[in-house]
């Protein structure tokens, strides 16, 4: 299994009785699952579904689904108004008796307002709407298993450059310990010269209490316990990476506890090039970050 971005797109259709239900649906970063949803008016009743079978596929990120319905273009059936025909013709033999005029013709009736309506399109039977909702759903499937292709496509993409940052991380560590190695030695002579620059010659300080003195500074300045748990979050970014699936919010916490560590090492330390090598774990810890917050 691999490490899944949140960011991708997909577009799928279906049809079903001359009609094309047409998904697209796009994601980007988020810290949970938050699902917007558009639809024609009248497919409420597909809402809970809709967000199941988004919410099965996806633990992270902002997703938007937006569905379009093409009907096939028909033309507006006509019907006569038999009640308003009726009321134009009795109106017309009432006045035969008292007008001289001509009898109407068909369509001088027809003419008349209210005579020949309009009629809407015939409601859907509950089985072809059934038909039309399955079409809508199959489409969805698709619209989201492409959804999860795009979104693998990129984690796999993502994944190298965290390896990277954290082969990186790993190799700096690796030289703070180096570094933090020769501090207790380093500490001494520093002390030693100190003094000597302070008192001079005349008044050198005793061996065993500069020893001493020393010894303080280096239980202050050791950095062994923080290139430890720097180590073990190495270990444990390297077991995510391969277990894969929904680990960004783990991610994330482990790289809160890497710049934990790295900011400890740079208080402690009292070597310019411990804290040149702390300055860089710093900044591939927040690249190791920025990262993290694109994965699922």
């Amino acid at each position: 299994m691999t490490i899944a971005s949140m960011t991708g797109f997909a577009r799928a259709s279906a049809e079903a009785l001359g009609r094309t239900a047409t998904w697209e649906v796009r994601s980007v970063n988020g810290r949970g699952l938050d699902v917007r949803l558009r639809t024609p008016p009248g497919f409420d009743r597909l809402e809970n579904e809709i967000r199941a079978r988004t919410a099965r596929r996806f633990d992270r990120g902002n997703v938007s689904l937006n569905l379009t319905l093409e009907t096939p273009a028909s033309a507006p059936r006509l019907q006569i108004n038999r009640a308003a025909l009726d009321q134009v013709i009795a109106l017309i033999g009432e006045l035969s008796g008292r007008l001289d005029a001509a009898a109407p013709r068909l369509d001088g009736l027809l003419g008349v307002r209210g005579v020949i309506e309009t009629v809407a399109e015939t409601p859907l039977a509950d089985d072809e709407q059934a038909k039309i909702d399955a079409a809508i759903l199959s489409s969805l499937d698709k619209a989201l298993d492409g959804l999860a292709t795009a979104r693998r496509d990129e984690g796999r993409a993502l994944l190298a450059i965290l390896d990277a940052t954290l082969a990186e991380i790993a190799a700096l560590t690796a030289e703070a310990a180096a570094n933090a190695a020769t501090q207790p030695a380093a500490l001494k002579a520093r002390l030693e010269s100190q003094i000597a620059e302070l008192l001079g010659a005349q008044h050198a300080i005793a061996p065993d209490r500069l020893a001493h003195e020393a010894a303080l500074l280096a239980v202050k300045a050791d950095v062994r316990e923080e290139l430890d748990r720097l180590r073990a979050h190495i270990g444990q970014a390297r077991e995510l990476f391969a277990k894969g699936g929904a680990v960004g919010r783990k991610l994330d916490f482990l790289s809160q506890e890497f710049n934990r560590e790295a900011n400890t090492l740079c208080s402690k330390s009292s070597d310019t090039a411990l804290t040149r090598i702390g300055l860089a774990l710093k900044t591939a810890i927040d690249r190791l970050r920025e990262q993290a917050a694109n994965v699922e």
